[in-house]
């Protein structure tokens, strides 16, 4: 039996659903503490943190990151 699907855990996975879960998991602070960057510091928002990252590849490959170790 060939099985075709991905391998990759980031397939079909939103940034928005990313972002939300792990707010919803660890909140705006400790994200802030595990990925230094200033839109989960100051005044966070999932719409701020989505315009950040989805402009800043470092920062979304970091937040992805912590979206794998966190499943």
């Amino acid at each position: 039996m060939n099985d075709k699907r991905s391998k990759d855990p980031l397939e079909g996975i939103t940034l928005e659903s990313i972002v939300t879960h792990l707010h919803a998991k660890y909140g705006w602070a400790e994200m802030a503490r595990v990925v230094d960057i200033r839109c989960f510091k100051d005044n966070p928002s999932i719409k701020s943190s989505l315009t950040f990252l989805r402009r800043t590849p470092w920062a979304r490959a970091e937040v992805e990151a912590l979206y794998i170790r966190s499943l």
